[in-house]
């Protein structure tokens, strides 16, 4: 960053209307969030939304990415930690999503999910922003997956990016019936035909 440049200040404004945004939308959803209840809640200024955000829907894209980033830097320390079998780190991330999934907080919730459905139909810059983050999580899951192959804790023999992509689809429709039902069955079953997938069993 040059001299010239802004301070640090535009940017950190940005960041919190974006993370109080995030709380917001993961407990009400897009459509239900106003513009005025979301400054409010941010402590700033209408002006500062539109000098960053040209419109709502530039808004929700920008929510998005900021989003997935943060996301994709937090399941890391799951997909990568030390001393484990890549199995093993593979469920520990799966844990992780269940936790914020049967959390009633909003922080813990997947945007992914709360909003696949919603904006998908709305906008297509939000629909590509959804498709570019979870491609993102899904290439992290496959290499997991390639890895638990070299060290034998995966034995599934089909391929690890269809068995990655198989899986996520899998717990995107357990979400989704975990906030219908309300039954944490959902997730066991979800872990059950994870375990039979990765060891190549039929589900």
């Amino acid at each position: 960053m040059t001299a010239s440049k802004p301070t640090s200040r535009p940017n950190t404004t940005r960041i919190q209307i974006l993370d109080t945004a995030q709380r917001i939308v993961g407990a009400k959803g897009f459509s239900a969030v106003g513009l005025n209840e979301l400054l409010a809640a941010a402590g700033v200024p209408k002006g500062s939304f539109y000098h960053y955000f040209a419109s709502k829907e530039a808004f929700g894209e920008a929510l998005l990415e900021h989003y997935f980033d943060t996301y994709l830097a937090e399941i890391e320390e799951f997909l990568c930690a030390e001393g484990q079998s890549a199995k093993n780190r593979f469920l520990a991330y799966l844990k992780f999503w269940r936790d914020n999934q049967e959390r009633q907080d909003p922080d813990g919730k997947c945007l992914a999910v709360k909003l696949g459905a919603e904006v998908s139909d709305m906008s297509e810059d939000m629909r590509l922003a959804l498709k570019n983050g979870t491609s993102a999580i899904i290439s992290r899951l496959a290499r997991v997956i390639k890895e638990g192959k070299t060290d034998g804790s995966v034995t599934t023999a089909t391929n690890a990016a269809i068995t990655a992509n198989t899986i996520y689809e899998l717990w995107m429709g357990a979400s989704v019936m975990f906030k219908i039902t309300h039954d944490r069955g959902t997730f066991n079953r979800a872990v059950a035909a994870t375990n039979r997938i990765l060891s190549g069993e039929a589900v």
